[in-house]
């Protein structure tokens, strides 16, 4: 259930993906300290949550030690839940997920989302260092029962998460295909589907996992929340100016060069060629995203809750500067109730 203080957009709360992008020039802290920024004024401006991503070996990214910075975040703040979207779980040993959070929940009570997911988030070298001799991601659902066990208060067990055991921490599937989605309908767990980024195979999903849906202990009815990437300011011109940052960020991924962020560009023609441009647009991943004013966010999130009755909407962005990406969530929190 929202919280009292948060608001909505036609009955659906609002929630933040921060992806702790540096930008070109600058480093960790400062990204830290702008996410730090962000979600305060995101509490304020009335948004539900805001989650942090896991990903390794990258040097443009700033949140590999995901529960390290969800603890820095809920220090700074005082109401919005703070939340991993998501821990890899393959990375990890549960037992330390477990403690990690369970810590987490001990110092924030009733402000920690987990959210989990089975990619890697990072490179094969890199997964080998953090699993150092473990399997694939297709234990998922051994590693998962494992986690959910350690929060359970059984006195029998040999091995238990203090803390972290008897504690009530909501547990969230995140997914961009079918698997988790049929996983977290068989285990009655809300679903969280990357529709920011696979917006191809969103409707499929969140079908399936309200169709196979069954009712457990932590929910009575299926819960979805639905990912968007939006830039959204004054005018449409200066919203796809704003835009570009991201741009160069997915032709970046398409070379496999996850390079910091990059000042925002008149024109996409400066600095790549008609190939590459005609590959981003027609790349799932630009069509997944929202640019535009204030009417052509409200009509893209308006057809977003049509196509896909979500509960809830988690928005992320990559604008190169701090003060345009305050704005741009600000923007979007003028539509809320």
């Amino acid at each position: 259930m929202t919280a009292a203080y948060a608001k909505s957009f036609q009955g659906v709360p609002l929630s933040i993906l921060d992806t702790t992008n540096i930008v070109a020039g600058g480093n960790a802290r400062e990204t830290l300290l702008n996410s730090a920024d962000l979600a305060q004024k995101a509490e304020n401006w009335g948004y539900y949550r805001i989650w942090f991503t896991e990903h390794h070996n990258i040097p443009a990214i700033a949140s590999s030690a995901t529960s390290v910075v969800m603890g820095y975040i809920a220090a700074a703040t005082k109401r919005i839940r703070v939340g991993s979207g998501g821990i890899m779980l393959p990375n990890h040993a549960p037992l330390v997920i477990a403690e990690q959070f369970g810590t987490l929940e001990s110092m924030y009570p009733g402000r920690i989302d987990l959210g989990l997911g089975r990619a890697p988030g990072s490179d094969p070298a890199t997964s080998a260092a953090l699993r150092r001799g473990r399997g694939t991601g297709e234990d998922f659902p051994q590693l998962l029962q494992e986690l959910r066990g350690y929060f359970q208060d059984n006195a029998s067990a040999s091995v238990r998460a203090y803390p972290g055991t008897g504690l009530s921490i909501p547990i969230w599937l995140l997914g961009s295909s079918d698997f988790s989605a049929r996983l977290a309908a068989e285990l009655g767990l809300p679903f969280s589907f990357a529709s920011h980024f696979a917006s191809d195979f969103t409707i499929p999903a969140v079908q399936l996992y309200r169709e196979l849906f069954r009712p457990s202990n932590v929910l009575s009815k299926p819960y979805v929340m639905v990912g968007m990437n939006v830039t959204v300011a004054e005018t449409n011109e200066r919203a796809h100016y704003l835009a570009s940052t991201q741009k160069q960020m997915f032709l970046g991924v398409f070379s496999g060069k996850m390079t910091p962020l990059m000042p925002p560009v008149e024109d996409m023609r400066q600095i790549a060629s008609e190939e590459e441009i005609f590959m981003l647009e027609h790349n799932s991943m630009y069509r997944s995203l929202t640019i535009g004013d204030r009417d052509k966010l409200k009509t893209s999130m308006q057809k977003l809750l049509q196509d896909t009755s979500a509960d809830e909407i988690i928005i992320t962005t990559q604008i190169y500067d701090h003060q345009d990406r305050l704005r741009n969530y600000e923007i979007i929190a003028e539509l809320l109730d």
